[in-house]
């Protein structure tokens, strides 16, 4: 664990507990296994002080659920205390796996379906908790986080509303746009990003890369992720380039203007493995036509890295372009719901977050600094020299 000295040497806000909503159960539990193991084996002071009763325990998962009425209406239930508990709750609004009866009818739960059983936990906490910090992987609404014209801003009225019931703390990941925090300016609002662990999903898949700037390239598949891809090749040591999209602002379909053609600004690639990296996969076919034009410009493999592969539209067009060599791999995380057919691919590889989330839930529960966990810069950079002198080791 980074900056393992400095969760040594503090002391927890409060006694832990997390709440895994039902859309993020799996993630929960692994998050909780490896808060289990850090808190045995850390040396700490609060272990042995009766003042700081439950600092370890066999797990941190507080039980609760929301049921539903008949009538689709629910209500959120706690099943155990939570008086003077650092509580996190984590939530995954992306996941439409889960389903509910309504009137006879089933309905699968949508992101304001999952946002609505987050404010139904956080009310059945009844003010009783230390402090309540939200855990969303993938920010709810963060893709309707700017106003043109006459629209809605849900992301930050949801960060204000989620305020006002007494959240202290926002944790998410590779958020769309991180401004809009400002809508909530004296919470903290911390925005985490998964280079290391794409670094270590890519390097364990991949035996031969050479990475250096004579063999590798980072594209950003637009301007919005730019930033991202920026940083992933300084740190890497390798070139950077950049599609952007030209659409069509005379047409509005899916609530989007179409686009048109994806155009290229960067250096040859001839003969170059490709990383392109981004927040996310909705539906794919933008990343699979920046795929395919990177494969007819002379790319050697192209790896597809995400945080959330949502995959909207099912995966027979990814499965194709798979068989027509337009990519070699797609690695994205499991902060969201993965549907089970997607982990039998042989093009997908996972980026694990659990451990990561662990760490940060820890460290925030000591009030602990975060910057090393922020900015894996070292660890990237350790891990590309063993990797690259080829040394057995354990990432």
């Amino acid at each position: 664990m980074p900056n393992l000295k400095e969760v040594e040497r503090s002391l927890p806000v409060a006694p832990l507990k997390l709440i895994a909503l039902q859309s993020a159960d799996e993630l929960g539990r692994n998050v909780n296994d490896y808060l289990v193991e850090f808190r045995k084996n850390i040396k700490n002071n609060a272990k042995e002080d009766p003042a700081f009763h439950g600092y370890v325990e066999n797990s941190y998962l507080t039980a609760a659920n929301c049921p539903r009425f008949g009538s689709g209406e629910g209500k959120g239930v706690i099943n155990e205390s939570i008086r003077g508990k650092d509580l996190f709750i984590l939530v995954d609004v992306c996941n439409h796996s889960i389903t509910y009866s309504m009137n006879g009818y089933t309905n699968h739960m949508s992101p304001d379906d999952h946002y609505q059983d987050l404010k139904r936990i956080i009310a059945a906490c009844n003010g009783k908790a230390h402090r309540i910090n939200v855990i969303m992987p993938f920010l709810y609404e963060g893709r309707q986080h700017k106003r043109n014209g006459l629209e809605s801003l849900d992301c930050a009225y949801a960060l204000e509303e989620l305020k006002e019931m007494g959240v202290t703390n926002f944790i998410t990941f590779d958020a769309h746009d991180p401004r809009v925090q400002n809508s909530v300016p004296l919470n903290g609002f911390d925005n985490f990003t998964p280079p290391y662990q794409f670094t270590k999903a890519l390097i364990k898949s991949e035996n031969d890369l050479i990475i250096d700037k004579d063999h590798v390239i980072v594209i950003s598949p637009d301007e919005g992720a730019l930033d991202r891809a920026v940083y992933f090749a300084n740190v890497l040591g390798v070139d950077t380039g950049m599609f952007y999209k030209r659409r069509d602002y005379s047409k509005v379909v899916n609530g989007k203007n179409p686009i048109v053609a994806h155009e290229f600004l960067g250096s040859n690639i001839n003969g170059k493995d490709i990383i392109i990296i981004d927040d996310m996969i909705s539906s794919g076919g933008s990343m699979l036509d920046t795929a395919k034009q990177l494969k007819d410009m002379g790319a050697n493999r192209v790896f597809i890295c995400t945080t959330f592969g949502l995959f909207t539209d099912g995966l027979d067009a990814f499965d194709k372009a798979y068989e027509d060599k337009v990519f070699d791999r797609v690695i994205t995380t499991n902060l969201t719901y993965l549907p089970p057919e997607l982990l039998t691919r042989p093009y997908y590889v996972q980026a694990d977050m659990s451990k990561y989330l662990a760490s940060i839930i820890d460290f925030i529960n000591h009030d602990a600094s975060i910057s090393g966990i922020f900015v894996p810069t070292d660890k990237i950079h350790d891990a590309l020299k063993r990797y690259n002198n080829r040394e057995d080791f354990d990432i």
